[in-house]
C-alpha cells in the first residue's frame, strides 16, 4: 500500500493551523495520534513522530505556551472542522423580520387577505417573524375597530404556528403587530402534514 504522502503548508491559508514544517515553536506540547499528552517535546522531535506515523503535526492550541500540538491526519481533521462549521451556521440562522401589507385601505378583497397570509405563513414557517401593516383611508380612521377586528382575526388564523410579539398598536394612519414563529406549534404541524403525507402515500400503493 502506497505511503500517505506528508502534508506540505500552504502558504495562502492564514485560517488553517500551522502544520508540520510551518510550526514556529522550538518545543511544543505533544498530544499523539492515540490522544495520549506526552508533554514537552523539541519541535523537530514532534515532527518526526508524526512523520513516522504516516501523519501530521498539527498546531491545536498556538495560544499556549508552549503551543499544544496534536499528531492526527490533518485531511481528515479539516473535514471534520468543516463540517462542525457549517453545522453552527446553520444553528445560528438569521432571523428576518418580514413585512406583509393589507392594502392602502382597509377596502381589501377577502381573497388578497388570504394570500398575504399564506405569505405571511410561509414566512413564519422558515422561522421570520411577519410585520402586519394595515393602513387607513380618509374616514376610516373613524372605525379603527374594525382594523383591530381584522388583526384579531388574522391572529386566530395564523395561531397554529405563530404568536403574537407586538400586539396590534396605531401609528399614525397604519395599524402595525408582530408575529412571531412559534416552534413548537410548527413543529407540530410538520409532524402531522408528514404523517398524513405517508398515510396518503400508503393509500395509494394500495389502489
Amino acid at each position: 500500500m502506497a505511503r500517505r504522502r506528508f502534508i506540505r503548508p500552504q502558504e495562502n491559508s492564514r485560517k488553517s493551523p500551522r502544520i508540520n514544517d510551518r510550526i514556529r515553536a522550538k518545543t511544543v506540547r505533544l498530544i499523539d495520534q492515540d490522544e495520549n499528552m506526552i508533554g514537552l517535546v523539541p519541535i523537530t522531535d514532534a515532527i518526526e513522530r508524526a512523520r513516522s506515523a504516516d501523519l501530521d503535526l498539527v498546531e491545536v492550541s498556538p495560544g499556549s505556551d508552549p503551543p499544544v500540538c496534536r499528531i492526527l491526519d490533518f485531511g481528515k481533521y479539516r473535514y471534520e472542522q468543516s463540517k462542525k462549521e457549517r453545522a453552527n451556521r446553520a444553528k445560528t440562522k438569521v432571523v428576518e423580520t418580514k413585512e406583509v401589507r393589507l392594502g392602502r385601505s382597509m377596502k381589501i378583497d377577502p381573497h388578497d387577505i388570504a394570500i398575504r397570509l399564506n405569505q405571511a405563513r410561509k414566512f413564519l414557517l422558515d422561522g421570520h417573524k411577519v410585520l402586519i401593516v394595515q393602513s387607513f383611508r380618509g374616514r376610516e380612521m373613524m372605525h379603527k375597530e374594525r382594523g383591530h377586528e381584522r388583526m384579531r382575526e388574522i391572529i386566530e388564523t395564523l395561531s397554529d404556528i405563530a404568536k403574537v410579539e407586538l400586539a396590534p398598536r396605531m401609528a399614525g394612519r397604519r395599524q402595525t403587530m408582530v408575529l412571531a414563529p412559534d416552534k413548537t406549534k410548527i413543529q407540530k404541524v410538520l409532524a402531522a402534514k408528514k404523517a398524513q403525507e405517508e398515510k396518503d402515500s400508503e393509500l395509494e400503493s394500495k389502489e
